[in-house]
């Protein structure tokens, strides 16, 4: 466990090292009467506060135009599994991680939910030890870079393009829109239109044209999973 090497690569030094050696301890780690102070699931469970409220401030911040439910999509985009976890590697925190040899040898040095859940204790190991500003400054210099290259227009700009990146990181199957209703003279027609997963609609829009009912309905479908869970189908 290399703790001079990841500091470095942190940018942070820890005043109380043993904080940093249990933000590094997985459950099978810990000994086997199950004492959760001994693991970092504690510490994952406060470090998911710390980075939704470091990535709330930083996005509000720097995109004072978008909607709430725009902010919200770019903020479930940083803070899902796959993006915490290239955030673990590139930290190279599986080398760094107390681990059962069971755990070792079946990869969970590599496995993204560990490599999530290890950056969020991280954080409250940070938070802990020097404060929320020490904390909110660690995620703003590891996910600069992703917050400026956020598709937060394509959310905008190409809703239906959005939508099916979104769905891509949760789900093998491909969104279907269909037309449900047509309505107007052949000069000011309307067209409402519904987009599915699996057969479970996840949103509808109308529009003067069917692209434009498409595109609408895309674009609820993304605030409605913003303030979901995930993708069930």
């Amino acid at each position: 466990m290399d703790l001079e090497g990841l500091q470095a690569k942190l940018g942070y030094r820890f005043r109380c090292e043993s904080l940093l050696r249990l933000a590094l301890t997985h459950p099978s780690a810990a000994p086997a009467h199950g004492d959760a102070s001994l693991q970092y699931q504690r510490l994952e469970f406060l470090g998911d506060a710390v980075l939704q409220w470091a990535l709330t401030e930083a996005l509000f911040r720097r995109f004072p135009t978008l909607s709430e439910g725009a902010l919200t999509q770019a903020r479930a985009r940083l803070v899902n599994r796959r993006a915490l976890a290239e955030v673990g590697r590139t930290l190279d925190l599986g080398a760094c991680l107390e681990l059962s040899r069971g755990e070792d040898l079946s990869g969970g040095r590599g496995r993204p939910s560990i490599l999530a859940d290890t950056f969020e204790a991280l954080l409250a190991a940070v938070f802990l030890d020097g404060g929320l500003e020490a904390a909110c400054a660690l995620v703003l210099r590891l996910m600069a870079g992703r917050i400026e290259t956020l598709a937060v227009r394509q959310a905008i700009d190409n809703p239906k393009g959005a939508l099916q990146e979104r769905l891509q990181a949760e789900s093998p199957r491909t969104p279907t829109y269909r037309v449900e209703r047509v309505s107007g003279p052949d000069h000011d027609r309307e067209f409402e239109c519904a987009v599915c997963l699996g057969g479970v609609e996840l949103g509808r829009g109308t529009g003067k044209s069917k692209k434009e009912a498409e595109a609408r309905a895309a674009q609820a479908a993304l605030d409605r999973l913003a303030g979901s869970e995930g993708v069930t189908p």
